[in-house]
């Protein structure tokens, strides 16, 4: 598995160090708005609905992290300037994320 190796604040950048040498960047508004939380992203019912997220196309121009943390060895959780700090950020999804 690729991990994260180190986190940089550049700026309005987040700049991470990957574990095969490979080096991402990513705007912390963009960061924000890609949050894998329920709140941002939604979720589904019992019987497999989506619910709706609360803050889908909500604009989190200037929101910047904060400060972050590893979970386990297979993610990482950003605290933003807005108080939101409950998306896991997985390794593979923050991947794939900084890398488009």
């Amino acid at each position: 598995m690729i991990t994260v190796t180190d986190i940089q604040f550049i700026g309005t950048e987040v700049a991470l160090k990957w574990s095969d040498g490979a080096e991402s960047f990513i705007a912390m508004d963009r960061l924000r708005e890609l949050s894998p939380s329920a709140e941002t992203q939604g979720e589904r019912d019992l019987m497999g609905q989506q619910i709706s997220a609360d803050e889908k196309g909500k604009d989190f121009s200037g929101v910047s992290v904060t400060s972050w943390s590893v979970i386990g060895g297979y993610a990482i959780q950003f605290a933003f300037s807005d108080g939101h700090k409950t998306g896991l950020y997985a390794y593979d999804y923050l991947r794939e994320i900084t890398s488009s």
